[in-house]
Order: C-alpha cells, then structure tokens, then sequence
C-alpha cells in the first residue's frame, strides 16, 4: 500500500505508513513509528524515483533543489519532533493533511505545464517551499510526498505527473535525514523497515504505472487528495481518544 501510493501520486507513503505502524501493526511508540517509516518509505521513494526516471517524468534540478533546501529544514524539524509528544504529534499531522487535501481539490483542475523548470526567477520560491516543507517532514516525521507535491505544482506550475516523479528526489533525501536523526536515539525497528521495504517496492511498480495512465485531467489530484481525507480523519478519531 505505502509504495503503491508512493508511486502513484509521490506523497501518502507515510501518511499511511505511520498509522499503519501504530494501528495495524501494534508499533507501542509514535516515535519508533515515526523513525521506522521514515527509513522505510525513503528505501520505496528510491525506488519509485527509478521507475518515473526511466518515463522522464523527474525534473532533476527542481528536486535537487528542492531536496536541498527541505533536508537542512527536516534536521531542524525532527529534531523538534522527538521532543514533542507522539500523539499530539499525530492529531496536528491529521489537521495539517485535511488542510493539503483541501487546496488540491480546490486546484485539481489546473494542469500545469510539462515544460516548467526551475531558473533564477523561481528559485527564490523554490528554495523557500523545500526549506519549509523540509521542516514539516522531519518534525512529522513523514517523506512529505503530499506537501512536495503541491509544493512543486505552486512553485514552478509543473504539471502533477512531473511533480509526482520530481517529488520522489526530496522523499527519498528527506526520509534517509529524518531516520538517521531518529536512528541516532534508537528509534528505529530495523526489522520492520526490512519488511516495508521489501512490500513497498513491489507496490511501486504498479503504482508508476497507473499515475502514468491517470496522469490526464484531475483524476491524480482528486486520488490524492481523498486518500488524505480518509487517512486524516481516522487519525483524528484515533488519536483523539488517546490524548
């Protein structure tokens, strides 16, 4: 599920992953799911970049940039995150998604080119975004596939296939910096993440190839932004109750 996502819209990998870990799964820490997901979903990120690169649907300057930018900012904000409490953590996760499933709705219609770039006039944007949605993925501990995306879209007008593919460079560096800072203090089950890699690059595979075939219209953003929906209200309700 987490790599199918990932391939398919770039973000959700760990949006599900982490209540996948906590729910499903029995994770008893918020934190260790936090950090295992991390390494995990950088691990299929990877390898879901691979899959769009070989359909030339990644903008490698943007993503470097933007990955960048984002990686200094997720240092700073999973540092802060290991000091926060884990489902407090999960409610503001929970609200920061139902608020990014809105605007892509709200912007399913527009397009996008396929010939944005990044250059000197939209640098300055670039930058900015990957910094701040760097933050929120170390201190959320998420790849933050579903705030890059947007990010990208908002930043150069790059069309959502694009965004997808280009997003998976800053999932990937953004992962791997927020697992090792969580690593650091023993927060990661390095069995799981062996056991998510593994599904997650099977799930991959088929997830490229049908963002590929949705890639017309709205149909990838209204995908998106529902499976956040859902995925944020059961958090809510989960975590409500704990807090």
């Amino acid at each position: 599920m987490v790599g199918f996502t990932l391939g398919l819209v770039g973000g959700g990998g760990s949006i599900l992953a982490v209540p996948l870990m906590v729910y499903l799964v029995g994770v008893p820490s918020p934190h260790v799911a936090i950090g295992t997901s991390a390494l995990a979903v950088a691990a299929n990120a990877a390898s879901g970049l691979l899959q769009h690169a070989r359909q030339h649907t990644v903008k490698w300057r943007c993503g470097m940039m933007y990955a960048g930018a984002g990686i200094l900012g997720a240092l700073g904000g999973s540092t802060l995150g290991k000091a926060f409490d884990g489902q407090k953590l999960l409610f503001l996760f929970a609200l920061l998604m139902i608020g990014v499933g809105i605007l892509m709705l709200r912007s399913r219609k527009a397009a996008g080119s396929l010939d944005a770039a990044c250059n000197r006039e939209n640098a300055p944007k670039v930058l900015g975004i990957g910094l701040g949605t760097g933050a929120f993925s170390g201190f959320f501990g998420i790849g933050g596939g579903f705030l890059i995306v947007p990010g990208l879209m908002a930043a150069t007008d790059m069309a959502m296939i694009n965004a997808v593919g280009t997003s998976l460079v800053a999932v990937t560096a953004f992962g791997l910096t927020t697992a090792a800072n969580y690593a650091f203090s023993g927060l990661v089950d390095w069995i799981l993440a062996v056991v998510f890699v593994l599904g997650g690059a099977v799930g991959g595979f088929f997830g490229t190839a049908m963002a590929k075939r949705l890639s017309g219209g709205g149909q990838l953003k209204t995908i998106f932004a529902v499976l956040i929906f859902v995925v944020a209200f059961y958090m809510l309700w989960k975590s409500w109750g704990s807090m």
